[in-house]
């Protein structure tokens, strides 16, 4: 038999119940993979992690999953799961519910600023749409345009015609519906009464009616009994009285049902407490049947290894948060504990401003008011005009103040950017939380590869080489030829720089650059760390670019970026910027330290937003070519990766190059995204990880050709 890849209403009525239990729940994310799996991932109070998976595309469904069983955080989420995440994140799980007796759920989501209402239909084409309080639909999946119903963005929310629900009806309207068919007794129950084939001929079969028997030859006799039996399925529906099975054929899973059925019996079963786990272990083995991702063993080991270390740098990274935030604490404290001298020099400078006198000169009369024995010069240990600061010794705690405010602001500022290592250091303890909940389900997802048999180790070193089994890890996977793969299996994980442009240099340094002004100022603001180095092109309206030295989780440590990330950056600079939309070849960038960064420009200056000041020397690049190369990475993540083609060919399994052109963004991407699915066996996989518009946030603004076009 076929396996069964939809849900039925029977289902529906039996998960609603279960799903209750999970009411209070708080939503942290929502992704949407592909074009019709949604996923929730919410945390309770009692149980922790919760991912409800809702899926309204070929395959129907809705339950929470173990997170085994989840697939990886896809990469930049698309406009709807944006939509769901700005409505819903922070938001409370107030009510789960099956409309009626119809294949839809819904699920109300609270939140002190507004509610929200999503709606799943398990049904026909399938759809999910998102409610605001009023009932109108903020955006959905599918825009649904029909004579009886519409389900589109600024439209009311429209519900399919109410059908009857055989749980609910009175004995007298079960005659009448029977009576009114001209078929037999078993089609009639399915269609006339909603009841799906499955379940007409389980009532039948319970019920002692002969299913093929005519309307014709059927009485109250007949009726009565079916009538009982779907009562007393009922009551167990309402009381939650389930005692779940998944069926299988030839070790396929084929069926999964809140009650044993007499139409099943026979097959070889497995039973399960209750019917959210039995739908989850079902749906899951589906998949894996489905996608027959099994052709090789998954490096366990790796990912395990990546996670412990991801782990340890976090840990390391709440240490000096705490470091840091006492020291931002300590100073502040020290500017009330030395009030009267920080008043002191701070009205001096602003005195001497308001005179018209220079930084130098405020710094040389401090010099000679320390020389003279006047304890708040001795205080200073030097001002900074660039900045507007001057930096007071306080007891032996050096403090750098804001020349141009008071002590108590002075203080205010400190205590705030304590708070805000303080919340980063929250932060970095719910990322913990996560990875250590990741790196669980990697071991549980390990276990139970070897317990089906996946570990066995027989098939090892088939090429008689019995010597290095660590270091040869990478270069056997960079030797998998994936293009010719029939199937690819597909591991996804979600970033912190996805919303930025980003690539990994050939040194393995992150550099991320800005898309706009708002995010050139974000990443210099709350980015750029002391041994990171800033990169932009020597032309006007090219992305802020930083080479990270650490990620902003961990803590900071002595780093030396090599020159080939370095010129990678310049070329990144220059591809994103007006270089490209100007269509020349080439042209230059350089390279600065943090420290000569700066937003305050000189006197008789202004700064654009999202532009900023470098002082001292620059490391130039010159004549640095305007060229990209975007493609699709597979090992050790899966995903569309994009920039300097020196670092970005040698990850990715198939990339195309491109220069300056003829072809709009749009129509590039669209052309590369055709290219590249062609080149791979497996049909399917470009388009679970690629699409034209997430190639398009890798391409440099302006037009392009591809070489070889």
């Amino acid at each position: 038999m076929d396996p069964k890849t939809d849900m039925t209403s029977v289902d529906l009525a039996a998960l609603a119940g279960e799903l209750s239990r999970y009411e209070g729940a708080k939503v942290d994310k929502v992704y949407l993979y592909g074009d019709d799996l949604v996923r929730f991932k919410l945390r309770d109070y009692d149980r922790g992690r919760v991912e409800l998976l809702v899926e309204t595309g070929d395959v129907k469904r809705c339950h929470v999953a173990d997170p085994a069983h989840v697939p990886d955080a896809p990469g930049r989420p698309p406009e709807f799961a944006k939509t769901l995440r700005s409505r819903l994140a922070g938001g409370e799980l107030a009510d789960t519910a099956q409309y009626e007796f119809d294949r839809i759920l819904t699920f109300d989501f609270e939140r002190p600023d507004a509610n929200t209402t999503v709606v799943a239909e398990l049904f026909g084409e399938g759809n999910l749409a998102v409610l605001d309080e009023t009932g109108e639909v903020q955006r959905s999946l599918e825009t649904v345009r029909l004579k009886s119903r519409t389900v589109a963005p600024g439209s009311q929310y429209e519900y399919p015609q109410s059908r009857i629900d055989p749980f609910d009806v009175r004995y007298e309207v079960l005659e009448a519906r029977m009576e009114e068919s001209d078929t037999d007794v078993v089609r009639t129950l399915a269609t006339q009464l909603n009841m799906g084939g499955l379940y007409a001929e389980e009532f039948c079969t319970r019920a002692g009616v002969e299913k093929t028997l005519d309307i014709a030859d059927a009485g109250e006799e007949q009726y009565r009994a079916i009538y009982d039996v779907i009562q007393r399925m009922g009551e167990r529906l309402q009381s939650g009285d389930l005692n779940p099975r998944v069926y299988l054929e030839d070790d396929a899973v084929v069926d999964v049902t809140p009650f044993p059925l007499e139409e099943r019996e026979g097959m070889e079963a497995e039973a399960y407490d209750d019917f959210n786990a039995a739908l989850d272990e079902y749906f899951y083995r589906l998949d894996l049947t489905e996608d027959e991702e099994v052709d090789d063993a998954p490096d366990f080991e790796a990912e395990i290894a990546k996670k412990q270390r991801i782990i340890d740098q976090q840990e390391g990274a709440i240490d000096d948060f705490d470091e840091r935030a006492a020291a931002e604490r300590e100073k502040a404290e020290a500017v009330y504990a030395h009030y009267d001298l920080v008043a002191d020099v701070l009205s001096t400078i602003q005195s001497a401003r308001e005179e018209g006198r220079g930084w130098e000169e405020i710094d040389e009369t401090f010099l000679e008011g320390a020389d003279r024995g006047i304890p708040e010069a001795e205080a200073v240990r030097g001002v900074d005009g660039s900045e507007g600061t001057v930096d007071v010794d306080l007891d032996g705690t050096v403090v750098t103040l804001d020349a141009g405010t008071g002590p108590e602001k002075n203080a205010d500022r400190l205590y705030t950017e304590a708070k805000r290592i303080e919340e980063k250091k929250e932060g970095a303890l719910a990322a913990i939380e996560n990875t250590r909940e990741e790196l669980e389900a990697v071991k549980r997802r390990k276990e139970q590869w070897e317990r089906d048999g996946g570990g066995d180790g027989d098939e090892a070193d088939d090429d008689g080489d019995d010597g290095d089994d660590g270091d040869d890890d990478a270069d056997d996977r960079a030797d998998v030829d994936w293009l010719s793969r029939q199937s690819i299996p597909v591991r996804r994980q979600d970033n912190w720089y996805d919303r930025f442009r980003w690539f990994e240099s050939s040194d393995g340094f992150l550099v991320i650059g800005g898309r706009n002004a708002d995010q050139n100022e974000e990443l210099v603001k709350n980015y750029m760390e002391g041994r990171d180095l800033f990169c932009h092109a020597q032309a006007h309206g090219g992305p802020v670019t930083l080479i990270k030295a650490t990620d902003p989780s961990e803590a900071a440590r002595d780093v030396t970026i090599p020159e080939q990330s370095r010129k990678e950056a310049a070329q990144f600079a220059v591809s994103y910027s007006s270089v490209w939309k100007d269509g020349r070849g080439a042209g230059d960038a350089y390279v600065v330290t943090p420290d000569q960064v700066s937003k305050t420009p000189e006197s008789g200056e202004y700064i654009e937003k999202g532009g900023f000041v470098i002082r001292g020397e620059r490391d130039y690049y010159r004549d640095v070519p305007a060229e990209v190369a975007v493609g699709i990475q597979v090992e050790p993540e899966t995903r569309v990766i994009g920039g300097p083609p020196s670092a970005v060919e040698p990850r990715a399994a198939t990339t195309i190059r491109l220069t300056p052109g003829r072809f709009a963004q749009n129509d590039a991407a669209m052309k590369c995204y055709r290219r590249l699915k062609e080149r791979f066996a497996d049909e399917g996989f470009v388009r679970k990880v690629a699409s034209a518009d997430l190639i398009q946030e890798f391409l440099p603004p302006g037009e392009s050709d591809l070489l070889g076009e």
